[in-house]
């Protein structure tokens, strides 16, 4: 690997593009050789929980609106299909605004938290669009998110954005529009400047997150796929972008994160390097924001520890700065303690997850959000009985570059004036956990959130397409579309 040194750099000094960060993404995505086996199997596991998660989603109201607004930009020639819809072609960037919706919408797929956080699968819906429009093969759909995978880590890794309230998304226009490039064979000036157009109209503040949380949140992520699409599409046609965007003066370090005086490092492959980022990644076990992962384990093995949750005087989760200010106690949102709060809101409070978790002794994407069960009365005695605290140990080790731990230390004071103490580093589904996910698990996740949407025919079919990505033909990656008999008349209305 190497560690390129990003910091802002005077218009005068007319910075060489070859020295400019988008350039070394963009060189990177033109260069980057085919994937070892263990990667590619890594993608495959990968696009295969996509479709997991996407299966739970396709009857919520959010991905129907985002359906029916990309059923009505059928394609001419080519195209890409809709996740839950049979037979239909749609153009390639309003498929994975679709997609991309159905895939984030529960918040159950991958994760990367390090400076920054990520769900890098939100790479696959914008790739996987593209190389059905353009009649790519699976070998060159698996290049293409290995390096989407490995741009993502690297900004994650190298860049913070939620310290300025920048979401996190700014990072995904980048990674998919390299992705794509690298999927398309472009040249690294092409890719360059889609990286350079991406980012810039990627940058967006962070409410999207935070206070009341709305269906954008997972919108922001499907819009910055499409958006990645038309930026390429634009490159290719001969159109720059800013420059440099990274570096310059009014670019996005200087203006909107830390600064003119500003270092970053982010480190990248070396020419000729694998591109392994995707196995620093993990997927979830569990429907909430991933700082939440390691707690519900934690709560749900609690529960039997302590018997009846009633005997509960006060709960109190040390934990990182990250989680503690994101989803715990310490955003200041009174939202994360309101019983009526939405289900974006709810996933975003660890409170209110614990609360579940540890009553319930189980985790559901549906059950565990449905109003009346955010209304019980004893959830919401209990609820307001939780509170996190940040903990420098903790903030420290969700840091550290070797040992990344996500979870916390739970004191939990009991009615008769006994405390009952435990900590979790990681989720038992992360790669260091008690049980890390396997291809069997994976396979096991789709089962149970396609089961009763899609039927077992379709659902043996996409699979046995989804496991054999790296050999796909073109004709197959076509096919790589999960039908769920949705009919494609619109529910909704809007100017389309």
């Amino acid at each position: 690997m190497i560690t390129h040194v990003v910091r802002v750099s005077p218009s005068a000094d007319r910075l060489p593009v070859q020295e400019q960060l988008a350039w070394k993404l963009a060189d990177l995505a033109a260069r980057a050789p085919a994937p070892d086996p263990d990667i590619a199997e890594m993608i495959a596991n990968r696009v295969v929980d996509n479709a997991a998660v996407a299966a739970a989603s396709l009857r919520r109201a959010p991905v129907a609106a985002a359906r029916d607004q990309a059923l009505a930009h059928p394609a001419a020639s080519g195209g890409a299909g809709i996740l839950g819809v049979d037979d239909v072609r749609v153009s390639p960037e309003w498929a994975a605004w679709a997609n991309g919706v159905a895939v984030r919408e529960l918040d159950f797929h991958d994760t990367f938290l390090a400076a920054d956080y990520s769900h890098p699968a939100d790479n696959i819906p914008p790739i996987l669009a593209v190389a059905q429009h353009t009649g790519r093969t699976g070998a060159e759909l698996t290049r293409a998110l290995a390096v989407a995978y490995e741009v993502q880590v690297a900004l994650v890794g190298g860049i913070c954005l939620h310290e300025h309230k920048i979401d996190h998304v700014a990072h995904l226009g980048p990674s998919a529009a390299a992705g794509i490039g690298t999927l398309l064979g472009l040249p690294t000036e092409t890719i360059y400047h889609a990286i350079g157009q991406a980012l810039h109209t990627t940058t967006a503040t962070r409410q999207s997150r935070k206070g009341e949380i709305s269906s954008w949140k997972a919108y922001a992520p499907a819009f910055a796929g499409k958006v990645a699409i038309e930026a390429v599409d634009r490159a290719m046609r001969g159109q720059g972008a800013p420059a440099p965007i990274y570096e310059g003066e009014d670019g996005v370090i200087a203006r909107m994160l830390s600064g003119p005086s500003a270092e970053y490092q982010v480190e990248l492959p070396e020419p000729g390097e694998q591109a392994r980022g995707i196995l620093r990644t993990y997927t979830k076990a569990h429907s909430a924001e991933y700082q939440a992962q390691a707690l519900i384990d934690l709560a749900i093995d609690l529960r039997a520890r302590i018997g009846d949750p009633a005997k509960v005087e006060r709960v109190t989760i040390h934990t990182s700065h990250h989680t503690h200010h994101v989803i715990g106690s310490g955003a200041g949102d009174p939202q994360k303690y309101d019983p009526h709060a939405s289900r974006e809101t709810l996933d975003h409070s660890l409170p209110y997850i614990f609360a579940v978790a540890l009553q319930d002794g189980v985790w559901h994407h549906v059950a565990s959000y449905l109003p009346e069960r955010a209304g019980r009365a004893d959830t919401v005695e209990l609820w307001n009985k939780i509170a996190t605290v940040e903990d420098p140990e903790w903030t420290a080790l969700y840091h550290h570059p070797e040992r990344r731990a996500f979870g916390g230390r739970v004191v939990v004071e009991l009615a008769d004036g006994s405390t009952v103490e435990e900590s979790r580093a990681v989720a038992d589904a992360h790669p260091d956990g008690a049980h890390p996910f396997a291809r069997a698990d994976y396979l096991a996740k789709f089962r149970t959130l396609a089961s009763g949407v899609v039927t077992e025919a379709e659902q043996d079919r996409y699979l046995g397409l989804a496991e054999r990505l790296p050999l796909l033909t073109a004709a197959e990656v076509a096919a790589l579309n999960l039908k769920a008999g949705i009919d494609p008349a619109p529910a909704t209305k809007g100017i389309f």
